[in-house]
């Protein structure tokens, strides 16, 4: 029994080390921000394991949701940590739509300057199945859309 217990103990004090683990960001050279709980050259640690001050409250605020009043124990350092971390996260949400628009853009862009399209192909066959005009109607008015979409606006009329 008392074996038992002192094994619980232990798996309940490792689970409760994972929990508090820190979180470092770094961007790479391609400009993609990677997420660790390791240190890498370069990273900034933007979650601490660090206790929390007393008074917060447990459970972190839905995402987009700003917090309360600043709490006055909190110190300027930890503030100012969140607030380059939230820059962080904006920084890379805009990296990633422009990213999505730019390729929303070059599928229009390509969908308009072919002649024929073709339809993927099924595991195994070599041969191309070309879209019949109807269905290239379609996946370019689909192209124009993911455009307007991805890019907050539609893309501007084709030059001749």
């Amino acid at each position: 029994m008392l074996r038992r217990l002192a094994i619980s103990t232990l798996v309940i004090a490792g689970i409760c080390g994972v929990a508090h683990a820190d979180v470092y960001r770094w961007v790479d050279a391609k400009g993609e921000a990677h997420y660790s709980d390791r240190w890498v050259p370069g990273s900034e640690l933007i979650k601490s394991n660090k206790p929390r001050p007393i008074g917060n409250d447990s459970s972190p605020a839905p995402a987009g949701v700003k917090s309360g009043p600043a709490n006055p124990n909190q110190s300027a350092a930890s503030k100012l940590q969140q607030q380059a971390a939230e820059q962080a996260v904006k920084q890379d949400v805009a990296k990633t739509k422009e990213a999505q628009c730019k390729q929303a853009k070059e599928r229009y862009q390509q969908s308009i300057e072919a002649r024929r399209l073709y339809k993927p192909a099924k595991e195994g066959d070599t041969d191309r199945v070309f879209m019949s005009d109807q269905e290239t109607d379609a996946y370019r008015i689909q192209a124009r859309n993911d455009v307007t979409l991805a890019c907050g606006s539609p893309p501007p009329p084709v030059q001749p």
